[in-house]
């Protein structure tokens, strides 16, 4: 049995996200394009007149695009990996694309291997938003402060509880997680957001950069920031930004 590597890229606008869910009349009413995952799925049973499960590195909630998304699924095919990439990108919609196709390590597992994950925030600013980012920038009428984002950036980074970042009040897996780095910079008209760190539940970046942007606009203090993670309050933090910004960046294996 071989195990393939999937490198894709995905304009995520129109689908409900990276991972299929179970379908119920509730969630089919609201379902947009369905999953990203679903999609290579169907086009990979195709290819293999059987059904093949992949494995995404990290879930992306509706919305949210990738530049590198890693995906992994186990096959008998005798096709070459470039036969492999080319089917793809025939069959798939052309909002998704598979950059690269690779044969790797029987026991590589496109989740369980991963050891971080990089996410970009991209804020556009200006008096009238503009007609061609509105589909992949977060729109702010006002320039943010960047140095006080910054100083909250340095207050979110390293090893914390980031219980009050979660949108789930449920959530019996721990909350501590590490965030290696969020790096900041911009001028008068955008500003790019990238946050780095071990692991990310859903929506948990959209919070992270919706408070740090409400530090740059005056509505909090990077002072308050160690407090509210103290607290595990989701009602202390900022706004969650919209989906329409947030890109995967990259997945980190060593």
């Amino acid at each position: 049995m071989r195990n393939i590597q999937l490198i894709i890229e995905y304009d995520g606008s129109r689908y409900d996200g990276w991972q299929k869910a179970v379908t119920t009349a509730k969630n089919a009413a609201s379902a947009k394009g369905g999953a990203i995952q679903e999609k290579i799925e169907e086009v990979l049973s195709k290819m293999e007149d059987t059904p093949v499960e992949l494995t995404g590195a990290i879930r992306t909630e509706a919305g949210v695009h990738a530049y590198r998304q890693v995906a992994n699924f186990h096959t008998e095919s005798k096709k070459k990996t470039y036969e492999i990439k080319q089917y793809l990108n025939r069959y798939l919609p052309r909002d998704i694309a598979v950059l690269e196709a690779l044969e790797v390590n029987e026991r590589f597992h496109a989740a369980f291997n991963a050891k971080g994950f990089v996410f970009e925030y991209h804020v556009t600013i200006g008096e009238v938003p503009s007609v061609f980012d509105r589909k992949y920038n977060y729109y702010c009428f006002k320039k943010p402060d960047i140095a006080a984002m910054k100083a909250a950036a340095k207050e979110l980074t390293g090893t914390h509880d980031f219980k009050a970042f979660s949108d789930n009040k449920r959530m019996k897996k721990s909350t501590v997680r590490t965030i290696t780095g969020i790096d900041i910079y911009g001028d008068e008209s955008e500003i790019t957001v990238t946050v780095s760190g071990d692991d990310f539940w859903p929506n948990m970046v959209r919070n992270l950069v919706g408070t740090i942007l409400d530090v740059g606009l005056g509505e909090l203090t990077a002072a308050q920031i160690p407090d509210i993670i103290a607290s595990g309050d989701r009602e202390r933090i900022g706004r969650a930004v919209e989906p329409k910004g947030l890109f995967l960046a990259d997945v980190k294996y060593a």
